[in-house]
């Protein structure tokens, strides 16, 4: 009942620090999404031929920076306006006002300002190209606004790890303390460092490896639940992400109980006769 008792404490921590893991990785996910939505536009020249396009269109493509790229024609960009205003500026001008640009949505990696800097200075000297926008300061307050997002969540998440790691740690060393008087008579027939510790760290094995696919079926019972109640998500909940939970939280069960467990039989190995009381 013991084991059963520090099993079940262990289950609820790792489920904590799973919990935690999970929206860490999620947020980050998260923030390269907001930052792959972030557009620059590529202004073409009136004179810019097919065959131009295409040439640009292909280099566009290939290149390291783009994660995403749209060609919107002239009239295309027309009935878009169209669309917004309610009006058609063509009737009363006599001629279709826009040009046919490049919607590029960057890698998150080069969604800041000073990548953008230089990948928008050297897009200007390709021929076809009118000119490049982008709302830096749109840019530079979402970076900064997920930069100090990521800042408190990391810090949420080393704290709640500390605090798992202090329970798990006095839960494993009360269970340990329990048995010093096994230990000690272990120690008075002539047994070993090793052969003591030998069971219990079996036992704590068996107590991290159990308590982390405790804590993984119930992760994933409750991410799916999420899912169900807000599908939204879905895009953000990639495989990768469960598989790196499914594995971090059988991995730290195994490593705290055992870690702890090695260092509490440890100290009652240690211990001289007057303390065991």
């Amino acid at each position: 009942m013991q084991w059963f008792t520090t099993g079940v404490s262990t289950t609820l921590v790792l489920i904590l620090l799973g919990t935690v893991a999970f929206f860490v990785l999620f947020a980050q996910r998260l923030s390269e999404s907001v930052k792959e939505n972030l557009t620059v536009t590529v202004l073409l020249r009136e004179e810019a031929t097919d065959a131009d396009i295409a040439r640009l269109r292909s280099g566009l493509q290939k290149a390291s920076y783009v994660h995403a790229l749209d060609y919107v024609s002239k009239e295309r960009a027309l009935e878009e306006q169209v669309k917004a205003m309610g009006s058609d500026p063509s009737e009363f001008l006599g001629f279709n006002p826009f040009t046919a640009s490049f919607e590029l949505r960057m890698k998150a990696s080069y969604a800041n300002s000073d990548s953008l800097s230089v990948i928008t200075a050297g897009l200007k000297k390709m021929p076809a190209v009118e000119d490049v926008l982008y709302q830096k300061d749109l840019v530079d307050t979402v970076n900064d606004n997920l930069r100090r997002a990521s800042y408190v969540l990391l810090g949420i998440a080393v704290l709640l790890a500390l605090v798992s790691f202090a329970l798990i740690n006095n839960t494993v060393r009360l269970s340990i303390y329990s048995g010093r008087f096994v230990i000690r008579t272990m120690q008075l027939v002539g047994a070993s460092r090793a052969f003591i510790r030998r069971p219990f760290m079996a036992r704590s094995f068996r107590l991290g490896f159990l308590s982390g696919l405790a804590a993984d079926a119930a992760l994933f019972g409750g991410g799916r639940a999420l899912l169900r109640c807000d599908p939204s998500l879905a895009p953000y909940v990639e495989p990768g992400i469960l598989a790196a939970v499914g594995i971090s939280v059988p991995a730290a069960g195994l490593l705290l109980t055992l870690g702890c467990t090695y260092v509490s039989v440890g100290k009652c190995l240690r211990m001289r006769a007057g303390d065991l009381y």
